[in-house]
């Protein structure tokens, strides 16, 4: 018994000792980085001002000299980033296709030790897989291969520790061997923490099945399913820090994208990005996404409205493919007969050479189709001058048949191409189109108007392709219909999506997605596409998760559960309220108490816009209140609707007043009820 606690001192102390040689490095890191920072930023200042001055021959030298201060200053930032906590893991490991054995520490950021030598490895470099991923004994890792699909070089290895540390503030508190990444005791020690402390820790924290996702091939496009606090936002932070990490050479910053519903939820996520090495990302609510994609056919006096749930049938995949067989059909009509056959100098295009370059070019729009038709014949016009020795009429027969093709182009709005296609879709399906004409005319639309639309512009009015877009991440994807992801999808075809939701906790309910069958089995349905289920969550303590399970059976029928993590709490409270007065007077009580707690985010979540203002006006006369349409997510007491709350979680939440009882015969209201109490950390309360 001596013996072992005198190995685990011995052991302790080494680590000790190890973790004090890391912090010196780092700190004489951050000093030589600000050395060089600061001798950079005058040398760029000095090259500046002499090309101000006119001597411009010094351009370039002042372009490469200003990279060298941002990599100073980034460097600096990271090593800075890393004192306090350097590492979070580490491996030993045989690599038994090098013959080699190598200890690996694994960080939050990657620490060098000189130009060629790593001292803490970053966790997205590809050797960290090992530590999320695999047990101890013999396994696998590879490196990807930035410019292929493939999984590049595969390497074999004998894993012998994987250790998770604790350390605090420079201090070590602890550390745990485990064949799992992250032990269960370290893993409810952070998810016990406030939450911008969990959003800190996480990376140690990383979980297999989480890993898989977040280091899945960027040419794949993944779609999770996730319950609530499964992470699925985080993976996707994550998964696009990894991919710019590992792949910048194929893809830019700027080629990333994230899709949301709501700013709150953008702001969100996008506050947690700088801590995750990633920048300059675009970042889209789905209606700005989509308009965005229509170019100048988006007027800046339209107006995006939310979708009507009795015109739902817009946000179906049958909308979508009696569209698709409509574009078809024009697009048969009007280069159904493309044959050009000159009395002169005989075929120039014939119907099978046209038929072969129509089906060899289905994202090609009609317009574009027209155009690149009369480039064709300007080629054939010229070839066939060439062999008959005609030079003199080539002038003459390219004046002829100057736009042949270019002048059957359609030059009106897709919004009339639209209108055009409700009409004959009403008289199909006997719908009353009316009030969607009458709404379109004074130029109002919702996002299945819009993506509706995308899909004309892409089939009949696109010029060029589309190339901003590498890389797509939408979350809380289930709240769009499936006709979004078409459009997309369709209009796209290069870019890549990582597409996260929870059928269980669709608010949209008659236009949003239930179930995730038309995205698997009509959308993103290629041999590479992958659908992911995440279980465990890890956000709720076991008493909130309790109490949302109940209600879970009723969204979602039964069809994907809760596995909770064993982390125990408060009991879910119940106030008893006889009054609006008394309601207020006792929510304002709790929140005291929270705040005496040291809980930072706190959310009053209400079921109707109407009953939010009614709360506002009523706390905001005896608290302070943050006002999400003005700060985004933030730290206080925020009052919202419940699809304001999606993706968010805080410390503590309020429910005001939710039907306990209707939700159990109402799926609609069952997810409603599901969304608000998943959204508390720690402790909620259902004020009634």
């Amino acid at each position: 018994m001596s013996e072992n606690r005198s190995s685990e001192n011995k052991e302790w102390r080494k680590e000790e000792v190890h973790l004090k040689e890391c912090r010196a490095l780092i700190a004489a890191n951050v000093e030589e980085y600000r050395k060089q920072y600061e001798e950079r930023h005058k040398e760029t200042k000095a090259l500046f001002d002499e090309v101000q001055s006119g001597n411009v021959e010094l351009y370039d030298q002042m372009m490469t000299s200003r990279s060298l201060e941002e990599h100073s200053l980034n460097q600096r930032n990271k090593n800075q980033a890393a004192y306090d906590k350097p590492f979070f893991g580490r491996i030993d490991y045989h690599n038994m296709d090098e013959q080699l054995f190598e200890s690996i520490y694994i960080g939050k950021h990657g620490v060098l030790r000189d130009k060629t030598n790593v001292e803490i490895v970053d966790w997205r470099a590809p050797i960290s897989s090992v530590y999320y991923e695999n047990e101890i004994g013999e396994g696998t890792y590879s490196i990807p291969d930035s410019h292929s699909d493939g999984k590049g070089r595969e390497y074999h290895i004998d894993l012998h520790l994987k250790r998770t540390y604790d350390i605090e503030e420079g201090r070590l508190q602890g550390f745990y061997d485990s064949d799992v990444a992250a032990n269960d005791e370290l893993l409810v020690k952070y998810l016990s923490k406030n939450r911008d402390a969990v959003l800190g820790d996480i990376i140690a924290t990383i979980q297999k099945e989480q890993n898989e996702i977040i280091r899945e091939s960027p040419f794949h496009n993944v779609l999770v399913q996730g319950v609530a606090g499964s992470g699925k936002t985080t993976v996707a932070m994550h998964r696009i820090s990894y991919i710019m990490y590992n792949y910048k050479e194929r893809f830019m910053s700027n080629e990333f994208c994230i899709v949301g519903g709501s700013d709150i939820l953008i702001d969100y996520i996008t506050g947690g990005l700088p801590e995750l090495d990633v920048y300059d990302v675009k970042h889209m609510r789905m209606d700005e996404l989509l308009t965005h994609l229509l170019k100048r056919e988006w007027k800046k006096k339209y107006k995006i409205m939310p979708p009507s749930p009795n015109m739902a049938w817009k946000s179906k995949m049958l909308f979508a493919s009696e569209l698709e067989q409509h574009l078809q059909r024009l697009r048969d009509h009007i280069l159904g007969n493309c044959v050009v056959c000159d009395e002169d100098i005989g075929m120039l295009l014939s119907r099978k050479n046209n038929d072969n370059f129509i089906k060899g070019n289905p994202n090609y729009s009609i317009n574009r189709l027209l155009v690149t038709l009369d480039e064709r014949l300007r080629s054939r016009i010229k070839l066939q001058c060439q062999e008959r020795e005609e030079i003199g009429i080539y002038k003459k027969k390219l004046a002829q048949y100057k736009n042949y093709f270019a002048n059957h182009c359609y030059k009106g709005s897709v919004v009339t191409l639209y209108l055009q296609f409700l009409e004959v879709y009403g008289k199909t399906y006997y719908i009353n189109m009316a009030p969607v004409e009458e709404q379109i005319s004074h130029g109002v639309f919702d996002v299945y108007d819009v993506a509706a639309m995308l899909i004309i512009y892409y089939r009949t009015l696109q010029r060029k392709p589309d190339e901003e877009f590498g890389q797509i991440f939408i979350d809380e994807a289930q709240d769009f219909g499936p006709i979004v992801y078409y459009a997309l999808r369709t209009v796209l075809p290069e870019c890549y999506f990582t597409i996260m939701g929870d059928v269980s906790q669709n608010v949209n309910y008659e236009c949003g997605m239930n179930e995730w069958h038309d995205m698997q089995q009509k959308i993103f349905c290629s041999g590479t596409d992958s659908f992911r289920v995440l279980a465990k969550s890890y956000r709720n303590t076991i008493e909130i998760s309790d109490f949302a399970g109940k209600i879970l059976s009723s969204a979602s029928k039964g069809a994907y559960k809760i596995e909770p993590v064993i982390r125990h709490g408060e009991p879910v409270h119940f106030i008893e309220s006889i009054s609006m007065e008394e309601a207020a007077g006792l929510s304002v009580d709790t929140i005291a108490d929270m705040r005496q707690k040291g809980y930072e985010t706190m959310a009053v979540i209400c079921f109707s816009d109407e009953e939010k203002e009614c709360v506002i006006k009523r706390l905001s006369r005896q608290i302070q209140l943050t006002d999400s349409d003005k700060s985004g997510f933030s730290k206080g007491v925020m009052v919202l609707t419940v699809p304001e709350t999606k993706g968010l979680e805080f410390d503590c939440v309020l429910l005001w007043k939710p039907d306990l009882r209707g939700y159990k015969d109402n799926p609609k209201l069952a997810k409603l009820l599901y969304v608000a109490a998943t959204r508390a950390l720690h402790e909620l309360f259902v004020v009634q």
